[in-house]
């Protein structure tokens, strides 16, 4: 098979990335991984021979860990403890959406680049980033320029927040509140929250797959919107619109909500995807094109900067003016 060599250069590099996860959980696998990519590569970029693997990676991989994710979510919770914290998770998204426009056109970014950390800011990160990705088919340099930021704000956000929550005198709750809407990746939204306190983690991680959800719709839209502009306004098929694993993510949903996925296999099926997602950028670091990553400069790491200070600030006073917290 012509995806074996590079699928399993990126499948070493994430077993290795996993075993130094745990070692530095507030860095997580998926850091080190697209870290370990991007220095393989520095020394000695990835022959031809590679390249149809390291591809099946960053596409395919990627695309079922996704699928994987849906199976960590139930509708009941959603429901339950999700819809009240809606508000705050549609406003950030408008506020992040617009700022990553803003200033994406002010520093001069490509519009692909900043829509793809504005989607991760504003929704989860990482898996964001990879479903929109996949589903207008983004630039791999892209993905690794916008990964870069919001995995250096994870880090900050699960080192500063839990201190700026004690001193701001914030509740359980709305810690678990602010945490789940302004905190990109899962595992570092549940590392802070539960540093905070336990009633906080448990909340913040309702409100994170709340906030995983908007994944479908937003990814559709744009899925749709390049669809239709390559038709020329034509009619566009559903499968242009709606990609194959956003389909299989929400049956993956609805299975794990009527109670077919046993519990005990909550944690295996999590721990699958993390280490899915961990091979899949670990393929991102091995795609870098550095020539691509000079040229872009600072200008990424800023954009991420203003995104990660505008979420967690609308964050916090939206649920101030709800009552929220």
């Amino acid at each position: 098979m012509k995806v074996l060599p590079g699928l399993l250069l990126a499948i070493a590099i994430a077993a290795v990335a996993t075993l130094v996860g745990h070692l530095l959980p507030v860095v997580g696998s998926p850091v080190v991984a697209i870290a370990l990519g991007l220095l393989i590569t520095a020394v000695r970029a990835p022959g031809a021979r590679l390249h149809p693997g390291i591809l099946f990676s960053t596409k395919q991989v990627l695309a079922w860990s996704i699928v994987l994710l849906g199976t960590q979510l139930r509708f009941t919770d959603i429901i339950a403890g999700g819809l009240k914290s809606l508000p705050v998770m549609l406003g950030t998204l408008v506020v992040v959406l617009a700022l990553a426009y803003i200033f994406g056109k002010l520093l001069g970014i490509d519009r692909d680049l900043r829509r793809l950390l504005g989607v991760g800011t504003a929704i989860c990160g990482g898996s964001a980033i990879a479903a929109l990705a996949s589903a207008v088919e983004s630039d791999r340099a892209d993905v690794a320029y916008a990964l870069s930021p919001i995995f250096f704000f994870n880090v900050a956000a699960v080192l500063t927040f839990p201190t700026i929550g004690h001193l701001m005198h914030l509740s359980q709750h709305a810690f678990g509140l602010w945490a789940g809407t302004a905190i990109n990746d899962t595992s570092s939204v549940v590392a802070a929250a539960f540093v905070f306190g336990h009633a906080a983690g448990q909340h913040a991680v309702i409100v994170k797959l709340t906030r995983t959800t908007l994944i479908i719709p937003l990814v559709a839209f744009y899925a749709g919107k390049r669809a239709f502009a390559m038709r020329g306004g034509d009619a566009v098929p559903w499968r242009s619109i709606i990609p194959w694993f956003v389909l299989w993510f929400v049956v993956a949903a609805g299975i794990n909500s009527f109670g077919y996925i046993p519990a005990a296999w909550h944690a295996p099926l999590d721990q699958l995807a993390l280490f899915a997602i961990t091979v899949a950028l670990a393929a991102v670091g091995l795609s870098a094109d550095y020539a691509r990553i000079r040229s872009a400069g600072i200008r990424p790491l800023v954009l991420g900067a203003i995104l990660w200070v505008g979420i967690s600030l609308t964050s916090l006073g939206i649920a101030h003016a709800m009552h929220l917290n």
